[in-house]
């Protein structure tokens, strides 16, 4: 089925699906598609929408959706679980963050375009006939192969109804840190098109690698269970682990700390550190070991992501500092 023919409200009472979403044709043969999983429960409540693998390089979500899926019966559930565990295919095929087709990165083109590249064409249709539909969202995420992040919830910090709702359902998830992002959101982020849809949401971060931390999807499963109590849609005690930064930001890992020179990455830091203006947070060396530059911090702060892959080209970004509540 093409995503422009789908409709989540032709999904059955009571039921559970699996199913193909085809967006656009491959060059070769075939089509560019997204698989969907939903479980519709047996009584009304929120629809909830979670995603996973907007970027190809980061597997605790896409782990941990399938796993979401099976252990919710539609008799035990309230309300509708729409989820999409890659919403990157191009980029999951490849093992990248972005997609090698067009070269672009989902989570900077939402809301999309409908006749755009094939990256346009992803976000649109979730935002047409997902995003749209949601009365909450959760989008997760970790640090792919070239990033390190603490395990966190990210959410909108406003005073307003909406903010709060954030707020609240970050804290509900249960994981270490929280890291708030005052208005205005930056563009292209699938928080900003929920924004902008009027519909709440949330995201996650978390240490990167090329491998699968089953700690982290553990904590993507159960946060999002503890989501869905919070909302109503399930019953149950939710189940949190101790809270140890609240942090705010513009959250826009665009904007960071970059290296002006290719080389190999020393670190002198660690995630979390409280950090003072003008503080080495680590070194650039050369093939020799030479000093090609010293990184410092801009402002004081607490590091909130850290590049983890060692081998650097210049701009690539170094550093983001975040600040206590």
């Amino acid at each position: 089925m093409h995503f422009r023919d789908f409709d989540p409200d032709s999904l059955p009472r009571s039921e559970k699906a699996r199913m193909w979403l085809d967006i656009a044709p491959r060059a070769q043969d075939g089509a560019w598609r997204l698989p969907f999983l939903s479980v519709t429960g047996a009584a009304y409540g929120p629809t909830l929408l979670v995603m996973a693998g907007v970027h190809g390089d980061e597997y605790e979500g896409i782990v941990a959706i399938p796993r979401l899926y099976e252990g919710i019966q539609p008799a035990d559930l309230r309300g509708r679980l729409l989820m999409l565990p890659v919403c990157n295919v191009p980029a999951y095929e490849s093992a990248r963050r972005s997609s090698p087709i067009d070269g672009l990165n989902l989570a900077r083109v939402f809301p999309g375009q409908r006749d755009g590249s094939i990256t346009e064409q992803i976000a649109h249709w979730i935002c047409q006939k997902l995003l749209r539909q949601a009365d909450f969202m959760i989008d997760l995420h970790t640090g792919g192969i070239a990033y390190e992040l603490p395990l966190l919830a990210g959410y909108v910090h406003d005073e307003s109804a909406y903010g709060q709702a954030s707020l609240a359902a970050a804290r509900a998830f249960g994981a270490p840190v929280l890291w708030g992002h005052p208005l205005p959101l930056p563009p292209g982020r699938s928080l900003t098109a929920a924004y902008d849809h009027g519909v709440p949401c949330i995201y996650t971060e978390a240490p990167g690698g090329s491998g699968i931390d089953p700690r982290v999807a553990d904590c993507f499963l159960t946060g999002v269970l503890n989501v869905m109590k919070r909302l109503g849609m399930l019953n149950g005690e939710q189940t949190r682990q101790a809270l140890s930064h609240h942090l705010l930001g513009h959250g826009d890992l665009d904007s960071v700390i970059e290296t002006p020179v290719a080389g190999l990455f020393q670190r002198e830091a660690s995630l979390l550190d409280e950090v003072e203006a003008g503080q080495r947070l680590g070194l650039i060396q050369d093939e020799s070991g030479g000093v090609l530059v010293e990184i410092v911090a801009e402002q004081a702060g607490v590091l909130i992501m850290l590049r983890g892959l060692p081998r650097v080209e210049a701009g690539d970004g170094i550093a983001h500092l975040a600040q206590q509540v």
